[in-house]
C-alpha cells in the first residue's frame, strides 16, 4: 500500500521585482515562491502560522537543493507544486516542481530539508508523532 503524501499547488505571476535587468527571474525569486508553497503545505499538515507563533515551534530550513532548468520571464504565470517527500524522527524533506503555465515547461526542481526548532531556546524537537504515524 502506498502512502499518500501531503501536496499542494500554488501559483505566482512573475513581477518586476522578481526579475533582473533582462526580464529573467533571478534565483532568489524562485526560492521566495517555494517558501510560499512550503508555508502553505506546512499549514495543510497542521502547522499554520498562528499556531507556530503561539507554540514557538518552527520548521527551520537546513538544506536546499535546486536545479534551474529553464528561465521564467516577466509576466509568466508559474505553478509551484510542493509535496512532503520523506520524513524521519527529526527532519522532513519537501520536493518542488515549478512549471510555466502557458506551455507547462518545467522550470525548476528543488528539495528542502527542514527540522523543527523550539524557540527561543533554539532546541531541536521531534516531528509530531501524528506525522510519523500517518506518512512514514
Amino acid at each position: 500500500m502506498s502512502i499518500e503524501m501531503p501536496s499542494l499547488e500554488t501559483r505566482e505571476e512573475v513581477m518586476f521585482f522578481d526579475t533582473d535587468c533582462g526580464g529573467v527571474v533571478h534565483n532568489l525569486a524562485y526560492l521566495r515562491m517555494i517558501e510560499t508553497c512550503r508555508t502553505r503545505l506546512a499549514s495543510s499538515m497542521g502547522m499554520n502560522l498562528l499556531e507556530m507563533a503561539s507554540s514557538r515551534l518552527f520548521p527551520v530550513l537546513t538544506r536546499t537543493e535546486v536545479d534551474y532548468r529553464r528561465p521564467a520571464k516577466l509576466g509568466d504565470w508559474i505553478r509551484i507544486k510542493g509535496r512532503l517527500d520523506s520524513l524521519s524522527k527529526a527532519r522532513f524533506w519537501c520536493a518542488f516542481e515549478m512549471h510555466r503555465e502557458s506551455d507547462d515547461c518545467l522550470l525548476v526542481t528543488a528539495r528542502q530539508s527542514l527540522a523543527l526548532v523550539q524557540m527561543p531556546e533554539g532546541r531541536p524537537a521531534r516531528l509530531p508523532a501524528e506525522w510519523l504515524d500517518r506518512w512514514s
